[in-house]
């Protein structure tokens, strides 16, 4: 199956896929079991071979973040040159334990790729307030080292906690100074909600770019992908984007160029469907839902929210129930103090049902391809309020009894 099977993101002609786990020229990779959760990889590396490598980095706005994003924020953002990944705990709430935790992890894997501290990202995830144990942590990271290879998916894996299946992509990109490559590995199912995630993201290019040029980028398709998601409204402590660009294809960048803008667009479509891939896989999720808010520009982003993370619009998705009552009570909340009249149009899957705040006629035959419509994996709602120049959009999940299940076992 192709990469790119979400309706909402377009593949750009000039990107090929690859092999999904396959890198970019000049990095390495490796994961490995190291007993920090009770089965599978767990311990993560990813690395850059080029001394010039270039990065760029975005991190949760939770004002309690983990110990591996207090180190990480520290860092040398512009000029990373490798990342430690683990799964099974994430050395949050652990106070100075979890940062000297965190500190030796990074001064480890800086000996071993012979650079500084500084130029080594952490991302740690799994239960918040445990001890992240540091002595089975530094002898992944050893053995990390001693498994470097091309092939992303050990890393991709290593990453998970809750999630079904990995979550990576290889990009070929024709440009017109040449080709390069582009891959991305994302995590992430559950403690999802827009302004970042319970997720992480690496993306790697062989690209030849500017720091600043990194940074742009980065903070463009951010904004469109992991900060446009939600799968239960919950922000977590332990967001981490980093992107990392290490110039060994050759092929330079410049900025503002044509070649820039058709990255981007590469970069986009990447971030984009590595975001509707941790949707879709939120935990229990059977479908994923798209509202696309217009009007007001002060108004736009509270409904967006209010519809994506109201327990009752979310069932219904469940269930391929077409109450639209539902979204109009979720507008309605988000619109108390706005002083905006309820003046609301609908939209589901393109069939008008609301208009000016009140219920269209639907006839029989039309109501039946609605009820049809909404049982598609991916199903999509347009609000429309009083006033102009405002739009935003929110991906989110539905929510299951599955979910429930899950979290309240989780750490049992």
């Amino acid at each position: 199956m192709t990469f790119f099977r979400s309706r909402w993101v377009e593949r750009p002609e000039h990107v090929a896929e690859l092999e999904a786990t396959g890198l970019p020229a000049g990095f390495r990779a490796a994961g490995v079991e190291a007993g920090l959760k009770p089965s599978g990889r767990d311990v993560g590396v990813l690395v850059s071979d080029v001394e010039g490598t270039v990065s760029a980095a975005r991190f949760t706005t939770n004002s309690r973040v983990g110990a591996p994003v207090m180190v990480s924020r520290q860092c040398a953002l512009d000029r990373l040159r490798g990342v430690v990944a683990n799964s099974g705990g994430s050395n949050t709430g652990d106070g100075e334990r979890g940062l000297e935790t965190a500190r030796a992890s990074q001064a480890l894997a800086a000996e071993l790729l012979g650079t500084e501290p500084e130029r080594v990202g952490l991302a740690s995830t799994g239960m918040i307030a445990t001890e992240l144990p540091r002595e089975p942590l530094l002898a992944g990271v050893r053995a990390c080292f001693d498994s470097l290879g091309d092939d992303s998916g050990p890393l991709s894996e290593a990453i998970l906690t809750t999630d079904r299946g990995p979550k990576r992509a290889c990009l070929e990109v024709a440009l017109g100074a040449g080709r390069v490559r582009l891959s991305g590995q994302a995590k992430g199912a559950g403690m999802i909600s827009p302004r970042m995630a319970t997720m992480f993201c690496f993306v790697e290019t062989d690209a030849e770019l500017a720091p600043e040029t990194v940074d742009l980028l980065l903070g463009v398709t951010v904004k469109r992908s992991f900060d446009r998601i939600s799968v239960d409204g919950q922000l977590s402590t332990s967001d981490t984007v980093f992107a990392l660009a290490n110039g060994a294809s050759g092929v330079r960048v410049e900025p503002e160029t044509h070649d820039e803008l058709a990255l981007g667009e590469a970069m986009d479509a990447l971030l984009r469907q590595l975001a509707l891939e941790i949707v879709a896989d939120g935990e229990g999720a059977a479908r994923v839902g798209r509202v696309i808010v217009r009007g007001e520009p002060d108004a736009v982003e509270p409904v967006a929210r209010a519809v994506a993370n109201s327990p009752l619009v979310k069932t219904a998705l469940h269930g391929a129930d077409p109450n639209f009552g539902r979204i109009l009570q979720a507008t309605g909340q988000a619109l108390a103090d706005s002083g905006l009249p309820f003046a609301v149009d609908l939209e589901v899957e393109g069939r008008h049902l609301v208009s000016g705040g009140t219920a269209v006629p639907v006839g029989d035959g039309d109501w039946r391809a609605l009820e049809d419509a909404v049982r598609a994996p991916e199903v999509e709602y347009a609000i429309t309020l009083p006033g102009d120049g405002g739009e935003t959009e929110v991906f989110f999940s539905d929510l299951s009894a599955d979910y429930v299940k899950l979290n309240s076992e989780y750490s049992s």
